[in-house]
C-alpha cells in the first residue's frame, strides 16, 4: 500500500466536509417553505416509489450515558418512560407523511440510528416499526439495519428486530483498550461485543458490522493495532473506520478532553495506514471513505458492479429516489431539496403535536446542484467520473484548477473526458470530492464549520 507523506499529509489536512450531501448542510437555508416541501415530497413520492421504494431512517436520541467523543444529537437519560411518547409522536409524524404519499410505501431501506437504539425496549421497537410497516410494502430485497450498543442489546432485541425483516446489524466497538474507554466513557468489555455478534450470526443475520474510530485521546499505533486484531478475530462482514471528527465547538462534551491527548496529525494519519494495512491483510475490501467488507458481503458485489449509493446513512446497495428522516434532528432526502427536523425533543413535539411537519431548514437544489451532486456521489462511491460536456463551462472555472493540483500530486488522473482517483488519493477522498463543491470553492465559509480531513 502506498505510504503517505508527511507533506501530502499536512497539505491537505484541511477543514473539509463528509460529504453525506450536496449542498453540505452549512450552505442550508435556516428556514424552509414547509408547504414547497410537502409538494416537492409528494412529487418525488410519486415519481419513484412504484419502481424504487423508498429509504427511511428513524433517529432514537435516547442515551444512558454519555459517550463523550460522540458528536450525534442525543439526549442523556436513565428514565425508559420516555419511550412510549417518542413512539407516539414519530408514528404521528409518519402519519402526516402517509397522506402526502399517493399510495402504500415500498420500504426497500430502513435504519435505526441514534442515540441508542438499543434503550428502547424491544416491545417498544416492536410497537413502532408495526405501525410503520402494517400499511406499506416490503419487497424481498429489503435492508433493514439498525445500531446496537453491545452492552445493552439483548438477544430479545436481535429476535425481534430479526423477526420484522432486520437482516444488518452495527455494533459501536470505537476501541477496545481500557484506558481510551475510559476517558471517551465508554467502558464496553471486549466479551460484550463478541456476545452480540454471536447472538447476532445465531438468529441469523446476513451482514454484522463493527465500528472503529481512529483518533481518539490516548490512542497509540500499538492500542490501534490491538483494537482491530480483536475486531478483525470477531470477523464481522463489515467495518467502518471512522476519522474522530474533533469539533469542541459544536459537540460541548469533547471539551472535556485534554487536546493534548490526542493524536498529532501525522500519528493519526499513521493509525488510518496501519488499519487499512490490517484490514486488507485480513481480507476486507477497502469500499472507500472508511469502509472494509469481506468479499461475501453485497457491498462489495455493489461496489465492483458500480451500483453502490451513499446517503446520510452512509453506504448503502440500495439506491432508492428518496430518503425520509423520521424523529428528532432527522435529514430528508427528497432529490429535489434536503429538510432537517427540528433539533430539540420538545420543539419536534410540539410541531409534530401541532399536525405540523417538524422540518425546520433545508435546501431546494438547483439543476447545477443537481448535477455537483452526482459528480459527487460518483467520487465517494466509484473513485471516477465522467464529464457532461453542457457542465465543461463551469467545471472550467471552479473544478479543473482543483484537479490540476491533485494531479500534480498523483491523487487523480483526469482530462476534460472525466476524472480517476489514484490509489494514493484514496487517502484522500473528501479532498477530490471538494473540487466539485462549488458552494465551498464560492464562498468564503468559516474553516471551523468542518472538521479536518485526516
Amino acid at each position: 500500500m502506498q505510504q503517505v507523506s508527511l507533506d501530502l499529509l499536512n497539505k491537505y489536512n484541511v477543514a473539509i466536509p463528509r460529504y453525506t450531501s450536496y449542498p453540505t448542510v452549512p450552505f442550508w437555508d435556516d428556514t424552509i417553505d414547509s408547504e414547497h416541501w410537502e409538494t416537492m415530497f409528494a412529487r418525488r413520492f410519486k415519481e419513484t416509489n412504484e419502481q424504487e421504494g423508498i429509504s427511511l431512517y428513524i433517529h432514537l436520541p435516547f442515551c444512558e450515558k454519555l459517550c463523550t467523543f460522540c458528536g450525534c444529537n442525543k439526549r442523556i437519560t436513565t428514565n425508559h418512560s420516555v419511550e412510549e411518547e417518542y413512539i407516539n409522536v414519530l408514528l404521528q409524524e409518519w402519519n402526516l407523511y402517509r397522506k402526502s404519499m399517493n399510495s402504500k410505501p415500498v420500504i426497500r431501506e430502513l435504519h435505526i440510528g441514534g442515540g441508542t437504539p438499543t434503550f428502547f425496549s424491544p416491545t417498544n421497537l416492536q410497537r413502532l416499526l408495526q405501525g410503520i410497516l402494517a400499511d406499506s410494502v416490503v419487497p424481498e430485497d429489503h435492508e433493514f439495519g439498525f445500531e446496537g450498543h453491545p452492552n445493552n442489546t439483548t438477544r430479545e432485541h436481535l429476535q425481534t428486530l430479526f423477526e420484522l425483516g432486520f437482516k444488518r446489524v452495527s455494533f459501536g466497538m470505537q476501541d477496545s483498550n481500557p484506558q481510551v474507554q475510559e476517558v471517551i466513557n465508554r467502558i464496553q468489555p471486549i466479551e460484550n461485543v463478541i456476545q452480540v455478534v454471536e447472538w447476532a450470526r445465531e438468529i441469523g443475520y446476513e451482514s454484522v458490522n463493527l465500528d472503529l474510530v481512529y483518533g481518539l485521546p490516548l490512542q497509540t499505533l500499538a492500542r490501534i493495532e490491538k483494537t482491530i486484531q480483536d475486531a478483525i478475530a470477531i470477523r464481522p462482514d463489515r467495518i467502518a473506520f471512522y476519522s474522530y471528527a474533533h469539533v469542541p465547538w459544536t459537540s460541548k462534551a469533547q471539551r472535556l478532553f485534554d487536546e493534548s491527548d490526542l493524536p498529532e496529525a501525522s500519528e493519526k494519519m499513521h493509525l488510518y495506514q496501519k488499519g487499512k494495512e490490517l484490514f486488507r491483510a485480513a481480507g476486507y475490501t477497502d469500499i472507500g471513505m472508511d469502509h472494509f467488507a469481506l468479499p461475501t458481503d453485497l457491498m462489495v458485489k455493489a461496489h465492483k458492479e458500480g451500483t453502490l449509493h451513499r446517503n446520510f446513512m452512509g453506504y448503502t446497495v440500495q439506491q432508492t429516489g428518496l430518503l425520509l428522516g423520521l424523529g428528532v434532528s432527522s435529514i430528508s432526502d427528497i432529490y429535489y431539496g434536503f429538510g432537517q427536523n427540528k433539533k430539540t425533543i420538545q420543539e419536534y413535539y410540539q410541531q409534530i403535536n401541532a399536525g405540523e411537519l417538524a422540518v425546520f431548514r433545508g435546501y431546494f437544489l438547483s439543476l447545477m446542484d443537481q448535477k455537483m451532486r452526482q459528480y459527487i456521489l460518483d467520487i465517494a462511491c466509484q473513485g471516477k467520473t465522467h464529464f457532461h460536456k453542457e457542465d465543461l463551462e463551469v467545471l472550467r472555472q471552479y473544478t479543473f484548477h482543483e484537479l490540476d493540483e491533485l494531479a500534480i500530486d498523483d491523487l487523480v488522473t483526469w482530462g476534460e473526458h472525466g476524472v480517476i482517483v489514484t490509489d494514493l488519493g484514496k487517502h484522500f477522498i473528501r479532498n477530490v470530492c471538494k473540487a466539485f463543491d462549488l458552494k465551498l470553492l464560492s464562498s468564503e465559509v468559516q474553516e471551523r464549520v468542518f472538521s479536518q480531513a485526516v
